[in-house]
């Protein structure tokens, strides 16, 4: 008998090409992929339909009969998953996962493809197929035909074939049948394949592979914690959708932020602040061409934006809204719903954009290694946004955690429209232009002195979260990362230790500590502890900022990913996956802890 899967948990793994992406658990069943691109309908759903364990929401399950125990891993330096599987006698059989990704005929081939490799590796293991999509957000199981050597899914919408060496009788009756030698599964949409499958299978493998090791040899890692890096950095990369440069903020949806708190909510989507993060840390690791995706992607978002005003979150395709909506066929993670469609942020006044998209776009223009840098016509479309900023500075937002039930003057909005007249002016030195150099700098000065004088709370020794206000929240660590203040400041230090006896829970940082729209937060979110540890390097405190680093590098799951929040007692993830933000936080943590290549090898390590 094969062993029915145990309750659904965030150690997964990621396999993508850009265009689509799979999370797969620990036994190798893929539980989540959106179809035809990364925000689209969860073809395999049951991360959020399997409660009961028995597989009714969509999954892709290679299972082993007497199954024992398994192994998962990465090829090093690549975005190719293995899964051993071993029985109780001993066989075993491995699975390899591909998206297909690698270079042809001057472009990036990346089609709406999953590869599925098994071998067996010991004995004469017996396995059985079970490949069962739905549509419709779990709501249509689809009608089957069968071929020679495929298999067809299909819907009134939508079509998917599995094309195969591997007999297809026992695919159709989900039978269970020994495993002699290597057979290939190709997942993909409903067109002809007119090529030996083993062949293919083995070429787009390791073709793969060989894109993969090229990209991760010209990033430019940290002396130490290269490993984390890298898988940081690759699972970003899976983050963004290609064709356009829009960067999702995590691949799932509704996955809660704490256990049955309603706080689910469906991240497939491009923020711009969080796809600023992004773009920073691939640019500290010379990824470059992801953030001049992502300035196409943004120069779009801006010209179609009424009156120079965005909104705080696109589909990776901008121009359509995202409305939100409750999936009622499909019951939650762990059967904690509701389950969302859509995110109800896109209607709200969020004033950080602005500054998120001009810090983005400024390396354009300071970067000599780019083959299109900045010019005067792309300032100029970014002038329209900045003057949005300046106008918006002290108007009432939801704020960057999106409270969905009251508006204030947000320190943090303030600051990045501060941010975006601060760096316009720097951008105009830089191109020659003095008139606009000292519009922005003074246009900048007027918000940094106001918002001075009325984010200090001199009571609290610290900066506040909102103008005039008493709370404090996680975002005034960012305060000197955008060089408002010095990390030297005395005020950003009373701030420091304000954060330090408001939000933090053992090893973890809240991102703020009062009640929101649905209660308490339970769970620290994993960035915000990031930023703490920035922090402490940056104010001389570097010991305690490595040794909680390594405490949160131990949080990851075990193939190095993170989600959206941890709990702070138990150390379990929650929250949407893999998210970028805390991605991104490992990464930019671990390139300023770091010692230095030239002190690891000149002076010793």
């Amino acid at each position: 008998m094969m062993a029915g899967p145990a309750m659904q948990d965030l150690n997964l793994a990621v396999v993508g090409n850009s265009i689509i992406a799979a999370l797969v658990d620990r036994r190798g069943r893929i539980v989540w992929t959106c179809w035809p691109r990364i925000d689209g309908d969860p073809v395999f759903c049951s991360l959020l339909n399997d409660s009961a364990g028995d597989g009714s929401g969509g999954f892709f399950e290679i299972g082993l009969e007497n199954f024992a125990s398994a192994t998962q891993s990465y090829v090093p330096n690549t975005a190719i998953l293995t899964t051993t599987l071993t029985d109780a006698a001993g066989g075993a059989v491995r699975i390899t996962d591909v998206a297909p990704r690698f270079k042809q005929f001057g472009r990036i081939f990346r089609p709406m493809m999953l590869l599925r490799r098994i071998e067996p590796v010991a004995g004469t293991p017996r396995i059985r197929i079970r490949l069962r999509p739905r549509f419709d957000y779990g709501a249509l199981e689809p009608t089957r035909t069968f071929g020679s050597n495929h298999v067809r899914f299909l819907s009134p919408t939508t079509a998917l074939r599995l094309t195969t060496d591997a007999p297809i009788s026992y695919i159709a009756e989900e039978s269970a049948f020994l495993l002699y030698g290597p057979i290939n599964l190709i997942l993909g949409p409903d067109e002809g394949f007119n090529a030996n499958i083993a062949d293919t299978a083995r070429e787009f493998r390791e073709r793969t592979e060989d894109y993969w090791l090229d990209w991760v040899r010209y990033l430019s890692v940290p002396f130490e914690w290269q490993e984390a890096v890298i898988r940081a950095a690759i699972s970003l990369k899976l983050c963004a959708f290609e064709e356009t440069g829009g960067i999702v903020a995590a691949l799932t949806t509704s996955i809660p932020e704490a256990p049955d708190s309603g706080r689910t909510w469906d991240y497939r989507y491009c923020w711009l602040r969080d796809a600023f993060f992004v773009v920073h840390a691939l640019n500290r690791l010379g990824a470059t061409l992801t953030m001049e995706d992502y300035i196409r992607y943004i120069t779009n978002v801006a010209d179609s934006a009424e009156d120079g005003r965005l909104r705080p979150v696109y589909r990776i395709v901008a121009g359509r809204p995202l409305p939100e909506r409750t999936i009622d066929g499909l019951a939650g993670y762990r059967g904690m719903g509701p389950v969302r469609d859509g995110n109800q942020a896109e209607d709200q006044v969020q004033n950080d954009a602005y500054g998120s998209v001009i810090l983005a776009a400024a390396q354009m223009f300071f970067d000599r290694r780019l083959p299109r840098p900045g010019d005067l016509a792309l300032f100029q479309r970014l002038e329209r946004l900045g003057e949005r900023a300046a106008l918006s500075a002290f108007e009432p937002d939801a704020g960057p955690w999106e409270f969905r039930g009251r508006r204030s003057v947000h320190t943090f909005s303030t600051m990045m429209c501060w941010v975006a007249c601060d760096r316009l002016a720097k951008i105009a030195a830089a191109l020659g232009l003095p008139d606009r150099t000292t519009y922005w700098r003074h246009a900048a000065d007027g918000i940094r002195n106001t918002l001075l004088e009325r984010a200090w709370n001199a009571p609290l020794n610290s900066f506040v979260a909102t103008l005039d206000g008493t709370d404090i929240d996680a975002t005034l660590l960012l305060m000197q990362e955008v060089g408002f203040v010095s990390a030297t400041d005395p005020r950003f230090l009373g701030t420091v230790a304000a954060v330090e006896r408001t939000l933090k829970r053992g090893d973890y940082l809240l991102r703020y500590a009062l009640p929101d729209d649905f209660g308490m937060p339970e769970t620290a979110f994993t960035v915000c502890t990031f930023w703490y540890i920035d922090v402490l390097a940056a104010v001389g405190r570097r010991d305690e900022a490595r040794a909680l680093f390594e405490k949160i590098l131990a949080s990851c799951n075990h193939v190095g990913l993170l989600s959206e929040d941890i709990d702070p007692v138990s150390g379990v993830l929650w929250g949407n996956f893999p998210q970028t933000y805390s991605m991104v936080g490992l990464i930019v943590s671990a390139m300023r802890l770091s010692k230095s290549w030239e002190a690891a090898f000149w002076r010793g390590w």
